[in-house]
């Protein structure tokens, strides 16, 4: 399986990794890292605070305007990422692209990794099944997600989560399902353990990182392995705690 990190080329195989991005003193404007480009796909490491389709929010700045610029073309969305959360997220660049990266999302045919920040320590390993909705107002549907925990840190956890199917929310949804919600969350965490870890470790974000996406090319169908190193805003309190060296990357 070809693995493509923040420092690949253009089009380029080979398995690489780059560094997070700065966060010191006033904060920069938002930029996407490309991680993997072609006649086909953009896959990009998208920052924490950004919102990935002007209609959804009436930021200046979204991850499709800067997509566009990136590639010099029209981009399409085949999945989305949270505001808060950082990470891979996949971009076709055609529409036959899109089509086939859409029915390969839809049919569980692509595996994402995702590494979160959690309130309590949950068992060492489970697998959350419990029905949320698609899209907002929508009914609920089936929905499985699977965790692995990674470390600890006093009454805190670092996990592996792993979606199965995806979902409004879903892997914020569930982790608060199972009452470890993800740490920065203000819609489904606690604001006194948010607060908390904002004055202690100057995590200001959600503590959410899409770390790896693995799927198979839409034009010819070879394996492809996206990693996002964790960026600074999230290793920085990570390291604060004791757990730069269980990443999970």
């Amino acid at each position: 399986m070809q693995a493509v990190g923040r420092e690949a080329d253009a089009g380029a195989g080979g398995s690489h990794r780059g560094p997070g991005t700065a966060s010191a003193g006033r904060k920069p404007p938002p930029t996407l890292s490309v991680l993997y480009q072609d006649d086909d796909l953009l896959v990009v490491d998208k920052p924490s605070g950004l919102v990935v389709h002007r209609g959804w929010a009436r930021d200046g700045e979204v991850v499709m305007t800067l997509a566009r610029a990136l590639a010099g073309r029209h981009v399409h969305p085949v999945h989305r990422l949270d505001r808060g959360t950082s990470g891979v997220l996949v971009l076709a660049l055609t529409a036959a692209a899109a089509r086939a990266l859409g029915e390969a999302f839809e049919g569980g045919r692509v595996r994402k990794r995702y590494l979160a920040l959690v309130r309590g320590i949950p068992p060492a390993a489970g697998v959350v099944d419990h029905p949320i909705p698609r899209s907002p107002g929508g009914p609920r549907v089936a929905a499985v997600t699977r965790f692995r925990r990674l470390a600890s840190f006093e009454r805190y956890a670092w996990l592996e989560v792993v979606p199965e199917t995806g979902r409004l929310h879903q892997v914020r949804r569930h982790l608060k399902h199972i009452s470890h919600p993800v740490i920065g969350d203000v819609r489904y965490g606690k604001g006194e353990h948010n607060r908390l870890f904002r004055s202690r470790f100057g995590l200001f974000r959600l503590a959410l990182h899409a770390a790896e996406v693995s799927l198979e090319h839409p034009a010819h169908g070879a394996p492809l392995r996206f990693l996002a190193p964790l960026p600074a805003d999230l290793a920085g309190p990570l390291a604060a705690m004791g757990l730069a060296g269980t990443a999970g990357l």
